[in-house]
């Protein structure tokens, strides 16, 4: 059986070309089976492929003695086996804190910074994480499940960068079955049989019931759709990369400003403008995190307006209807951006923020609110074809004079509404003072915004500058329900980086 695992993982590492000889390859081992077998595979193979292996190990510092006891394991494992092993000791926990993530996200950053170490300082030059197909599905369907386009459908990459994964072939009961067949020990963590973790519910729950009650060979076909996914992926990617020097002109010396060419832009199909759109986002902003569909289509609608308006999109960029098409600039004096549409918190004002899909409808990160958008023509309300609701939670606004991307976020410095038809400007502190709104509730409250601009303060009052006039020709109604649940939409470039490859688990077996 172990020959099996084997002559697999020999496939897949020369089709790839994941080691080349005299490489050095950092292989994280947990003291899982996965990882196990991992090791295993690759000392049988160095002599034949003439590279050479070492271990790293993470102690995380959370399980108390088994997570000694499975820094002990791996250490006598790697001894027996000749195996040079390093391990490193971090206090997961704390860093959670400090860094304001979940123990998961932590331990996978404190995993990469080890392994990042071992290469720099014992002349790694690949790193090996033991993925399988089980984890390849798990993850496909985590991402269609939390809302992915094309990139979340590659699931993990074999190969990505130095990272290679050269059990992705093997299935995680070839690995169990070939370890005990060959008396092979191993580890197990308890936390891995726990639901806590969205990840063990989908394997513990939603694959066996896909295999038992729809098709035993779910785990294979969904690891053949990521395969043909990922082909098609690389092939859009290409056309990307086409477009670009068809349709973007870089402004200076960085692409932090840059112009899309309207005319030659719409000669794209649109699964290419969308990708292209995304590449540049990410360009301009030099981050390709928290860029989601909402803000690939906010822009892809910028075409289609008056030359002059403008939109605020993630990282500080702005993106403004320029003559000849679009164009995307950073503002040099722009704050930290974290997530808008995911509902991060910044690292200046504490807020959130998630832009609002017009036309169409987004749930708020942390909040049981939908927000649905939908505009129309003005003379539709005159007929009587459509009534103007101005309920406390939902209201109609003049479109055609918003600037900036609608938002619902919280307040920020500068935030202000205009009080009154002559226009006069009032600064939300000021109103929420002479309302009376106690000091400890103002940073919870929601606000419906176009840039600065307080739109709206759901419950209490809208800004008389967005007032339906009979100058008004098209109208946004905004309306927000109360819904359980939340989602969100991912346009991630990266299908074999770490929001789609890396296990969640925090002491998990494919380190």
């Amino acid at each position: 059986m172990m020959k099996k695992i084997e002559e697999k993982a020999e496939v897949l590492i020369r089709k790839y070309n994941m080691i080349g000889e005299d490489d050095v390859v950092v292989a994280g081992v947990s003291g899982g089976a996965d990882s196990v077998c991992l090791l295993f595979v690759l000392c049988r193979l160095s002599e034949k492929y003439h590279f050479s292996v070492k271990a790293c190990h993470v102690n995380h510092g959370l399980r108390g003695a088994d997570a000694d006891e499975d820094e002990r394991f791996v250490e006598e494992l790697c001894r027996e086996w000749n195996v040079p092993c390093r391990v490193f000791h971090e206090n997961v926990e704390l860093i959670a804190r400090k860094r304001k993530q979940s123990t998961e996200e932590a331990g996978r950053t404190a995993r990469r910074k080890a392994f990042e170490t071992m290469c720099r300082e014992d002349g790694g030059t690949k790193i090996a994480a033991a993925h399988h197909c089980n984890d390849n599905a798990e993850t496909m369907l985590l991402n269609i499940a939390r809302g992915t386009g094309l990139a979340g459908l590659c699931g993990i990459r074999p190969v990505c960068g130095r990272w290679i994964r050269p059990l992705l072939g093997v299935s995680r009961e070839e690995i169990v079955s070939a370890l005990t067949e060959a008396g092979i020990p191993w580890r197990e963590d308890l936390s891995n049989a726990e639901d806590i973790y969205t990840r063990n519910r989908i394997r513990h729950n939603i694959i066996p019931l896909l295999c038992s009650q729809v098709n035993p060979e779910t785990v294979e076909h969904l690891s053949r759709l990521s395969r043909q996914a990922a082909e098609v992926w690389d092939y859009v990617m290409q056309g990307v990369e086409t477009a670009w020097s068809r349709c973007v002109t870089v402004c200076g010396e960085s692409a932090s400003a840059l112009e899309i060419r309207k005319d030659e832009f719409e000669k794209e199909t649109p699964a290419i403008r969308n990708q292209l759109i995304h590449r540049c986002i990410c360009e301009a902003a030099g981050m390709n995190r928290d860029v989601e569909a909402v803000h690939v289509s906010a822009v892809t609608d910028l075409f289609g307006r008056q030359t002059g308006r403008k939109l605020c999109l993630p990282y500080g960029v702005t993106a403004y209807r320029v003559y000849g098409g679009v164009r995307l600039k950073k503002e040099a004096d722009s704050e930290p951006f974290r997530g808008a549409g995911t509902g991060r918190s910044s690292e200046t004002t504490g807020a959130t923020e998630t832009v609002l899909k017009i036309p169409g409808e987004v749930s708020v990160p942390g909040r049981t609110w939908r927000i649905s958008c939908r505009v129309y023509e003005r003379k539709e309300a005159d007929n009587g074809e459509t009534r103007l609701p101005q309920k406390s939670y939902t209201k109609c606004f003049d479109y055609d004079i918003i600037k900036h991307t609608v938002s619902v976020r919280n307040r920020r410095p500068g935030d202000y509404l205009v009080i009154g038809k002559n226009g006069n400007r009032q600064k939300l502190k000021s109103y929420f003072v002479n309302e009376k709104v106690p000091s400890g509730e103002r940073g919870n409250l929601l606000l419906i915004a176009d840039g600065s601009h307080i739109m709206w303060i759901p419950g209490m009052r809208m800004s008389a500058r967005y007032q339906i006039t009979g100058d008004t020709k098209r109208i946004l109604e905004i309306k927000i329900t109360e819904d359980e649940k939340n989602g969100r939409e991912s346009q991630s470039s990266d299908p074999g980086g770490r929001s789609g490859s890396e296990n969640q688990r925090t002491g998990g077996e494919n380190q």
